[in-house]
């Protein structure tokens, strides 16, 4: 397993990426394993295999994973669509990698704290946000 993933929280690199996506989907994932990292190669996935349906997919099915396993109020619309924009940018500069590749090309996307550079905090911890796509308030997502 890639030491920089591990480091980055990646649980489910043992998976290839149909089973993980399967698993993820069925909410048979074990919500320990489903880490930032995990997120980023879900959003990868997606959009490799859906390009622009990526983000409502992807959107869609994380909903119906917190909801699954009882963490109905974790979901959050602005944070899940801004992550798809970054995501998507990236892939679209390294399609074809493997993930651990692809994640080695754009360290950048496993710092949890890159909204910071276009979102306010006042903006992301709204109710507003957390219910419905807002634009960034402080920089435009590159």
């Amino acid at each position: 397993m890639d030491s920089s993933l591990q480091s980055w929280g990646a649980g489910t690199l043992h998976l290839d990426d149909q089973a993980f996506l399967d698993a993820f989907e069925a909410c048979t994932l074990p919500g320990d394993l489903f880490n930032h990292a995990d997120h980023i190669r879900l959003a990868r996935i997606y959009i490799l295999r859906l390009g622009g349906r990526a983000a409502d997919a992807a959107a869609m099915a994380i909903r119906r994973y917190a909801d699954h396993l009882g963490a109905t109020t974790k979901y959050h619309e602005t944070i899940t669509r801004a992550w798809m924009i970054l995501v998507s940018r990236a892939v679209a500069d390294h399609p074809a990698e493997s993930f651990p590749a692809f994640a080695a090309a754009h360290p950048q996307l496993f710092d949890k704290d890159v909204l910071k550079l276009y979102y306010s905090k006042a903006l992301l911890v709204s109710e507003e946000a957390r219910h419905s796509w807002l634009p960034p308030d402080l920089a435009p997502i590159p």
